[in-house]
């Protein structure tokens, strides 16, 4: 503890003397199943054979370990969902006009001639040019077009 406070203080009067804003790592890093696979694996190397693991420990441990992969299934699931349902969207734009933000405060406003899905997030096409789905500010419906007047034959 006193070795962090001591790093994290010289970071403080460094950045105290040379005017920059001090920032400290963080860990991001969350257990996952090969970690909680390696944990049970050691737990069993390091037991002691004439006093085994408790059934109810090694129950619950079991039961952590299925919840935790289910977790992740229905992570992974959501995460497809979502893609699928923005690439819908996107293509629910196409023949509709749409206001886009273009970055540094602009807006461009066009009809959608195609939704390109071959990269990470879908792109709409409006005049020749791609933006992000995600920078669609507002869609209108399409004007309607009314046939044509037909006359009567004599």
């Amino acid at each position: 503890m006193s070795t962090i406070s001591a790093v994290t203080s010289a970071n403080t009067l460094q950045a105290r003397a040379t005017g920059t804003t001090a920032t400290t790592p963080t860990a991001t890093k969350t257990l996952g199943v090969d970690d909680f696979m390696k944990l049970l694996a050691t737990q069993f190397q390091q037991q002691d054979p004439l006093k085994p693991m408790d059934d109810t420990a090694f129950i619950a441990q079991t039961a952590q370990f299925t919840g935790l992969q289910q977790t992740n299934t229905l992570v992974q699931q959501m995460t497809q969902l979502n893609a699928a349902m923005t690439r819908v969207s996107a293509n629910g734009y196409v023949g509709s006009q749409v206001t886009v933000d273009a970055g540094n405060g602009q807006t461009i406003v066009g009809q959608v001639t195609a939704v390109d899905t071959s990269g990470a997030t879908p792109q709409v096409i409006i005049n020749g040019k791609s933006y992000d789905v995600a920078s669609v500010l507002r869609v209108e419906l399409p004007p309607v077009l009314s046939p044509a007047p037909t006359t009567p034959s004599p």
